[in-house]
């Protein structure tokens, strides 16, 4: 049955719209794997998905176009999309419908709309990321551990020391240690300059007797990338 399809020119001429839409899904796909790789953290597996994703999304289309079932069959696809391998950041999620739309549009059959557009997106994209858009300022946040003796008022100990090298802080915890002759001070600061975390520091020593001073990064719960 199929050979006897073949014969036909309608349905050769199809073929060749079909082999057209498949070329640009793999095209744009690539497209948008490299433009996800961009300054950005990712895995071999999701740059490949990425890639892949178009043609199979594609393929799905073009199976129910003209059908009723068009409807069920992308919410099935958009079902189908699990983001378990990486989490699903706004970039990723971005890639993602991205690559979807790709499919959606060339199984439609719209090539030429789909091309601009992505051309368009990832030409805006390349320009956002370069110019570094929406970019926080990097302030230095720090968790201080400090101990001191129990004979030392801790209130007030280095609230002047804060104010000259760091924008906040806020005392934590108070916990006694040693047998309760120490006290162990947990402050979480927001430094002026990284630069000035070892003066920051010599001034605490200076003060706690030079006894343990820990500073570290403050822990946070955060999604991967």
């Amino acid at each position: 049955m199929l050979s006897s399809l073949l014969v036909e020119s309608a349905v050769a001429l199809s073929i060749k719209q079909l082999l057209l839409c498949i070329v640009t899904s793999i095209m744009l796909g690539l497209l948008v794997a490299c433009i996800h790789m961009y300054r950005n953290v990712y895995s071999k597996n999701f740059v490949i998905t990425l890639a892949v994703l178009p043609v199979l999304v594609q393929l799905v289309i073009m199976l129910v176009n003209g059908n009723l079932g068009t409807g069920v069959a992308v919410l099935g696809a958009f079902s189908l999309i699990r983001f378990r391998s990486v989490a699903g950041g706004a970039r990723e999620i971005t890639s993602i419908f991205w690559s979807m739309g790709i499919g959606l549009a060339t199984g439609m059959g719209y090539v030429s709309y789909i091309a601009i557009f992505s051309v368009i997106i990832a030409c805006f994209l390349v320009f956002l990321n370069t110019i570094h858009f929406g970019e926080k300022q990097k302030v230095a946040e720090r968790e201080i551990k400090v101990t001191i003796p129990e004979d030392l008022d801790y209130p007030d100990l280095f609230d002047d020391l804060f104010q000259q090298y760091a924008y906040t802080s806020s005392l934590d915890s108070v916990k006694t240690t040693n047998m309760g002759s120490l006290y162990e001070l947990r402050y979480r600061i927001t430094l002026k300059d990284s630069q000035t975390e070892k003066e920051l520091m010599d001034a605490m020593r200076v003060r706690n007797g030079n006894l343990t001073i820990i500073s570290g990064k403050v822990s946070t719960n955060r999604e991967e990338l």
